[in-house]
């Protein structure tokens, strides 16, 4: 017992040591990283400083692997086919369009990547073509498009699109580069959105900073805040370009979606059991497809507050969707991860309501019924001044952010790889401090 109790004091004192170590790290990288809406106004030549003005830090150097067609482009082709859009493959498959859906983050990430250096201004990372001068690496597959080439379609056997084909082709890849190999992967940025993205390779992209909508579907030794980061869903309802109000918002709550999820989004079940005989909420069962979301669309941007619920994983596209819409999200997700967390207090525009509270009778239309006009305009306008973040094709939008909190992750990072490469053994039966970093050891399951 004596033995086991050291032993705990030891894990004890190493998580504490390297919490510390991250918060002092990524509060120097902040003061250096502004928040996107901050960058043009402070990105000034260093040599027009004030005097006394401490430089600007140089921007993080990104490189960005060419990779193989049938891991970007080719996705977008074998989109198209399946879907009749072309009968076969085409000569220059860069002209063809990316389709819409809600993780289309690695999509925006490559194309911002691919613009002139001179049309990113204000970007917290600087794109350079030789790899010798990266200090990360953005590997730009498609992992969430792979996932939905064939969705709904049947395919015969030794025919057609392997998503599982295409992650072990992609490993193969990046196990034959050098960069690669160097830090096992650590200083490498890999867009994996949805839950489900390169699950048959996880393991082996683990050190990887992977951009994750949540981490209902990783294991503790596979996500971390501390590693990774949480990116939002692409929005799939028009925003709502109105002024703030609730004269035209006549819909108390509103939802419209799956209603039967798994896992934790089994709650939905219920939660249309106890709703959908309310007066004033409209709740109602519906999948994606075009009339689906002018419906949606209109529901939204006529309600007062939104229901998000989980899905199959703690998040769901839903909640950008209100967010843009300017209404009210009410969350009922008690395990859910949010994007931009260090910039964004989403307590401003949004109510959280715990899971077996919102499935008593009564109770949650009783609280929103409650909420005074006066309040509902606050959190109106605190969505519309943060819903920015949240749009990827608003130029200081999600896309900046997303690589300002990848930027972030550089200083740990270097710690973590300089750490590795000077260790000659490791104990271990010892308490493994890069388990917050590395999620190695699955000591630690959040922070």
């Amino acid at each position: 017992m004596a033995r086991k109790s050291s032993l705990l004091k030891r894990a004890a004192i190493a998580v504490v040591s390297v919490i510390a170590i991250y918060v002092i790290l990524n509060a120097s990288v902040s003061r250096s990283l502004p928040s996107s809406s901050d960058l043009p106004r402070q990105l000034i030549r260093e040599e027009d400083n004030d005097e006394g003005r401490a430089p600007i830090q140089p921007r993080v150097k990104v490189y960005m692997y060419n990779l193989p067609k049938e891991f970007t482009y080719g996705l977008i082709e074998q989109h198209s086919i399946a879907r009749g859009g072309i009968k076969k493959s085409v000569d220059d498959v860069t002209k063809l369009k990316y389709p819409g859906h809600q993780h289309m983050h690695e999509w925006y990430l490559f194309s911002d990547l691919n613009r002139p250096e001179v049309d990113r201004s204000g970007s917290p990372i600087n794109r350079v073509l030789d790899p010798a001068d990266a200090d990360l690496f953005y590997v730009p597959v498609f992992s969430s498009l792979s996932l939905i080439v064939n969705a709904g379609r049947p395919v015969e056997p030794g025919s057609g699109y392997s998503d599982e084909k295409m992650q072990e082709g992609l490993m193969e890849w990046l196990e034959g580069q050098e960069w690669w190999r160097r830090n096992q992967g650590r200083d490498h940025v890999i867009p994996a959105g949805d839950p489900n993205a390169l699950y048959r390779i996880l393991d082996r992209v683990k050190n990887a900073v992977l951009l994750v909508a949540d981490f209902g579907r990783l294991r503790p030794d596979q996500g971390s805040f501390v590693k990774d980061v949480v990116i939002p869903y692409s929005h799939r309802v028009n925003l709502f370009n109105g002024e703030i109000g609730v004269e035209a918002r006549n819909t108390l709550l509103f939802f419209m979606g799956n209603r039967y999820r798994k896992d934790g989004g089994k709650v939905r079940d219920l939660l249309f059991q106890v709703l959908e005989k309310e007066d004033d909420v409209k709740i109602k069962h519906g999948t994606q497809s075009r009339e689906n979301r002018r419906a949606a669309t209109k529901g939204m941007h006529t309600s007062k507050f939104c229901l998000n619920p989980a899905g199959d994983t703690p998040s769901a596209c839903r909640l950008f969707d209100s967010i843009v819409s300017l209404c009210v999200p009410v969350i009922v997700s008690d395990s859910i991860e949010l994007p931009f967390e260090d910039v964004i207090d989403y307590r401003k525009f949004s109510i959280f309501v715990e899971a077996n509270a919102a499935l008593r009778p009564g109770f949650m239309v009783k609280m929103l019924r409650k909420i005074k006009t006066k309040k509902i305009l606050e959190y109106q306008r605190e969505m519309k001044s943060v819903r920015r973040y949240f749009d990827y094709e608003n130029p200081n939008g999600a896309v900046k952010e997303i690589w300002r909190q990848v930027s972030q992750k550089l200083p740990l990072i270097k710690l973590m790889s300089n750490r590795d490469r000077r260790l000659v053994t490791r104990n271990l039966t010892e308490p493994n401090c890069s388990c917050l970093c590395t999620n190695q050891t699955g000591l630690v399951t959040s922070i």
